[in-house]
């Protein structure tokens, strides 16, 4: 019904930047919050950042405030992830998703996911 598709990934310095693009189609709905979410070898996949459809609010997990930032373009149903003054500990796949209601911070209340694209920030 909905299928996500992420672009952008690859390698970078630290201290460097990279921006995420995911790309929506199929059904597609203005409530609807899309989210970003990385996963690192040995842990879990975790929660990065989201916005709303709808209502332009945006969120942030504390490690990345004032490092990245989400943004939407609604004409082109894709949501973006500009990240600025990458870390090695960046370091991960990350993932788009999306989800009609439920919170913002967790994957288990997102509906679609991504396949996922690679960040690989070296020393």
């Amino acid at each position: 019904q909905v299928q996500l598709v992420e672009s952008g990934g690859g390698l970078v310095q630290a201290g460097g930047s990279l921006r995420l693009s995911c790309a929506a189609s199929g059904r597609t709905f203005s409530s609807y919050a899309m989210g970003w979410f990385r996963q690192a070898p040995g842990k879990e996949r975790e929660f990065v950042a989201a916005i709303s459809w709808s209502g332009g609010n945006t969120y942030y997990a504390d490690s990345v405030k004032g490092r990245f930032f989400i943004s939407r373009d609604n004409a082109k149903n894709t949501v973006y992830l500009q990240m600025n003054s990458l870390k090695p500990e960046d370091t991960a796949v990350y993932y788009c998703a999306g989800r009609n209601t439920g919170s913002y911070y967790s994957k288990y209340e997102y509906d679609y996911w991504g396949q996922g694209t690679q960040v690989t920030v070296s020393s």
